[in-house]
């Protein structure tokens, strides 16, 4: 685990690095209130739950600051809100590459580093969002439709639709999704960035009357539940989920190639409860904090001493970052890209 750890780290500060907050966008923020509750972006259904469940709910018993959750906004309404100055969300909850994109446009706080043990961290903070988690994506699928080999196990397979047949589910954010067009396109994982993003257009092409475009992330585990696909790209602990009680049909999830992400946490510039909001952050990076979650959640937590910790049961949902067959997503590429090809993305789903 340590080493797969490593790994990802070297990916990972590769991400970061280089990384410079523009000017601020705020003219002047609000005032920081003293305040017994937080507001923070989540992604909703079971990944919402576990973070209630092992996180939330522990830190408001401890502290006494209510932790109140609402859906994860594109960083074009953060910079709204903040321009307007009508900041709503305290902490932002995201994947790596928009915590990046947002640093580059100087959505974020800086972060104090003495919030964190840094000698546990394998990916170090930066200057102002933290990342405590590597989370797989790869394709999910019902296993009493579709047994061994009748399902696509890479992205190849994905794109495949003469030997695959099917619907697929795929997210409506280019980050992560144009990685697997250009792996299901043949590309190699060590020659995906810069992106070719004519080469991965041209394969979402292929495949895009067949797709349908999920808003939210719990939509494409729905999707596949009710029938009204038969692939979806999804995280693995969404797949997980599936086999806790209450889940609804278990799903399966293929680890042979997957494209691993990293989601993180930062405190909007011009937030009202600014110094809850770093007490919540310090007290989600703890280890035992993440061990708590990730026994939940099954993604690979960045602290050492929390995967250590571990149960049995959620390592086996963990992404493997020594597969020379998948991917790491390079949050420096979606710092320098994120806005232009986001733009692309949508004009080209509209079409």
């Amino acid at each position: 685990m340590t080493s797969d750890l490593n790994i990802s780290r070297r990916s990972m500060l590769a991400g970061v690095a280089g990384i410079v907050a523009a000017p601020m966008v705020l003219g002047a923020k609000r005032a920081a209130a003293k305040s017994d509750r937080i507001v923070i972006s989540n992604y909703g259904g079971s990944y919402q739950d576990a973070c209630v469940k092992a996180v939330f709910d522990p830190f408001t018993k401890e502290t006494g600051i209510r932790v109140d959750n609402v859906p994860v906004p594109g960083l074009d309404k953060v910079r709204a809100m903040q321009l307007t100055r009508n900041v709503e969300i305290d902490i932002w909850l995201g994947v790596s590459a928009q915590c990046a994109a947002g640093s580059r446009l100087g959505l974020w706080e800086k972060l104090d580093s003495t919030l964190f043990d840094l000698q546990d961290l394998t990916i170090q903070p930066a200057s102002d969002y933290v990342l405590y988690e590597l989370v797989a994506q790869g394709i999910c699928f019902d296993p009493k439709k579709y047994g061994p080999g009748k399902y696509p196990s890479d992205f190849a397979e994905f794109f495949d639709l003469k030997k695959y047949p099917g619907r697929r589910s795929l997210r409506k954010r280019p980050d992560s999704m144009l990685e697997v067009a250009l792996l299901g396109d043949g590309v190699a994982p060590k020659d995906i960035y810069p992106l070719d993003l004519d080469r991965a257009f041209k394969a979402l092409d292929r495949i895009k009357s067949n797709v349908v475009w999920a808003q939210t992330a719990p939509q494409p585990i729905t999707l596949l539940q009710t029938g009204e696909v038969d692939f979806s790209i999804v995280q693995s602990n969404r797949a997980k989920a599936t086999h806790d009680a209450g889940g609804g049909t278990p799903l399966d999830f293929s680890f042979k190639q997957t494209v691993t992400d990293a989601l993180g946490l930062a405190i909007l510039k011009g937030a009202l409860n600014q110094d809850a909001a770093k007490k919540l952050i310090a007290y989600f990076l703890r280890p035992e904090t993440l061990a708590r979650f990730e026994d939940v959640v099954g993604a690979a937590p960045v602290s050492k001493k929390a995967a250590t910790m571990l149960l049995p049961d959620a390592r086996k949902w963990q992404p493997d970052l020594n597969s020379t067959n998948s991917l790491v997503v390079s949050a420096d590429y979606w710092a320098d890209n994120f806005e232009a090809v986001n733009r692309r993305y949508l004009e080209w789903l509209s079409n």
